[in-house]
């Protein structure tokens, strides 16, 4: 997917002894937005908004998601049989809890796979009041049972990357042995960087062979998330768990379309996404959780390709001297915007965009006028500022001006 024509990243990054440690199969992305992201402070979705959010992730190529939990939410139940009907591409995952009833209601809503979680830190045992042997018992039998019932199985560790490596190895096998097909190495508090991430997933693909996909589930509490993200991969994981803009508990979960643009354009690792339609999904979840995203969020953020500088603006005809990635790589608008850092060049290119036809000479005067504007507005112009600007300084706007 790594086009080059659109990517000009640091060649750097192509150097054998970087590429050659990641993987050149196509790595799949997990979603949980439904689920896990909805545990951001604040947001409730609609059956209906599920819905609707779950059409987007089907286009943006997202291979399985995770439609909710249904044992605690009766909602959630209601978007699970709505997607059922909505003939969607990707596979629908519920979410469980080591508890047979949480499999029973999986069972009566006739989904065929699933994740099944429980706690394996000794800090988390000792929060839930629950031994190690209970917890093995209680996946076992949580485990089987799903299977049992055609349900296909992957096994999430919760708080697994501070759990007893010994501990963790016997947790995970006796998944398998249950009936679980694959394996999560989940990283709930986001207590790894990526080295330690990258040291796990390795030490887990040996653990459970070649043949068991390994997916890792990350938290970005230390704003590491798709570093932690990029490690699993290197290290064997070919399933990234993650959200919509980066949405959940805390800091938030890994960020699926971060990690799909670093996967794809430092790397050159095939991802299964459509990098052109990510911040569409992404203002469709903004706007349904009713969260508004930093101007300056990766990937995602209004910002990425509107230049201000006039320093900037003078390159502005060359965007690899200032972009790592062409605004069509993930179907932006390149725009420049007038305010207290514009330039001559700023003015010339607003100029050209609106169709106002303006002499050398009085380029300076109308420079000043936006500066001093926009710094009593300390905010940007408006076209329409501009163009009352542009009146006041009695400069003749060409009939393309009207547009």
């Amino acid at each position: 997917m790594n086009n080059n024509s659109k990517v000009w990243v640091s060649e750097l990054n192509a150097r054998p002894e970087i590429r050659s440690a990641f993987p050149r199969t196509t790595v799949r992305f997990y979603d949980t937005t439904l689920r896990d992201g909805e545990q951001t402070v604040g947001v409730v979705l609609s059956p209906q908004q599920k819905l609707e959010i779950a059409r987007k992730l089907d286009e943006l190529g997202i291979s399985r998601i995770e439609a909710g939990f249904p044992k605690v939410s009766a909602e959630d139940a209601e978007a699970i049989q709505l997607m059922q009907k909505a003939n969607l591409q990707a596979e629908l995952w519920g979410f469980s809890r080591a508890v047979r009833g949480d499999v029973e209601e999986l069972v009566r809503l006739g989904l065929h796979a699933s994740v099944i979680e429980s706690p394996t830190s000794d800090i988390k045992l000792k929060a839930y009041g629950i031994s190690r042997e209970e917890v093995l018992k209680r996946i076992v039998d949580a485990v089987s049972f799903a299977k049992q019932n055609g349900i296909t199985v992957a096994y999430f560790a919760v708080d697994g990357t501070r759990t007893d490596l010994d501990f963790l190895r016997r947790v995970y096998l006796a998944a398998l042995e249950a009936g679980a097909s694959e394996i999560v190495v989940v990283d709930t508090i986001g207590a790894c960087g990526p080295e330690a991430v990258e040291l796990l997933v390795r030490e887990v693909c040996q653990w459970v062979g070649p043949g068991v996909p390994v997916h890792y589930h990350g938290h970005n509490d230390f704003g590491m998330a798709t570093a932690c993200a990029v490690a699993a991969v290197r290290a064997g994981a070919s399933w990234i768990q993650g959200t919509i803009n980066g949405m959940g508990e805390r800091a938030g979960n890994a960020d699926i379309g971060e990690i799909a643009l670093a996967l794809c354009c430092l790397y050159d690792v095939p991802v299964a996404l459509d990098l052109t339609k990510v911040r569409e999904v992404s203002e469709v979840v903004s706007r349904a959780s009713g969260y508004t995203l930093e101007a300056w969020k990766p990937l995602v953020g209004e910002n990425l390709f509107m230049r201000e500088s006039g320093a900037v603006a003078s390159q502005f005809h060359i965007p690899e001297a200032i972009e790592p990635y062409s605004s069509e790589l993930v179907n932006a608008k390149r725009t420049i915007v007038l305010g207290k850092k514009s330039g001559l060049d700023s003015i010339d290119l607003k100029c050209k965009e609106l169709g106002i036809a303006m002499a050398p000479e009085q380029r300076a005067p109308v420079l000043a006028a936006v500066k001093k504007f926009a710094i009593a507005k300390r905010g940007l112009l408006t076209d329409k500022e501009f163009r009352e600007i542009v009146v006041a300084q009695n400069v003749v706007a060409s009939p393309a001006g009207k547009n």
